[in-house]
């Protein structure tokens, strides 16, 4: 595990719209990340029963060893103070490192946070001694492979869906994954 809250950090990323600072989430974010999640994964409604994740959950996650939550401050300019623009959890087992959860706030999609947020992992996992990164993607977001083939990416696998209860429709997990380096 990176050793400080911000020695991982790459520094400030600049996506197409403006420069911005991922930082590591605390105990006080995890209602705003609950927030960006859930608004971000309704694009899924139609695959999944209920909302994707619970303040319960979140505050779980948060406090795994090994694990974090990266976030990205909303712009001050929009007047929203204390609230998160994105956020992505990211949890490491030996050399390897594993994210999900990649959420950006649908009001602020399409300005390169994404992006930002995925190549944050990539740091955070390289600084804790990580010689992969891997994700799994539902297969039937099929936006979804291209978009991160597209940051070094490849398929390297699938499996069921862990819970079918919680799905509406079959469903199947693609596993990809960037070494790094």
């Amino acid at each position: 595990m990176p050793t400080s809250a911000t020695s991982w950090a790459l520094g400030t990323f600049d996506p197409p719209f403006a420069p911005v600072t991922p930082r590591t989430a605390t105990p006080a974010d995890a209602g705003e990340i609950v927030r960006v999640v859930n608004l971000a994964y309704r694009v899924e409604a139609e695959m999944f029963h209920g909302e994707r994740t619970s303040l319960p959950d979140i505050r779980e996650r948060l406090g795994r060893p090994h694990a974090a939550f990266l976030v990205i401050d909303a712009d001050a300019s929009h007047d929203t103070s204390g609230l998160l623009a994105g956020s992505v959890y990211v949890e490491i087992k030996d050399r390897r490192g594993h994210f999900g959860m990649l959420a950006v706030d649908p009001s602020r999609q399409g300005q390169g946070l994404g992006r930002v947020l995925v190549q944050s992992v990539e740091a955070y996992c390289a600084e804790a001694g990580c010689v992969d990164l891997d994700l799994d993607v539902v297969d039937l977001r099929t936006e979804l492979p291209g978009f991160y083939s597209a940051l070094g990416f490849t398929r390297s696998g699938s499996i069921p869906y862990p819970n079918p209860s919680e799905t509406k429709q079959p469903v199947h997990l693609i596993r990809m994954t960037k070494p790094l380096g």
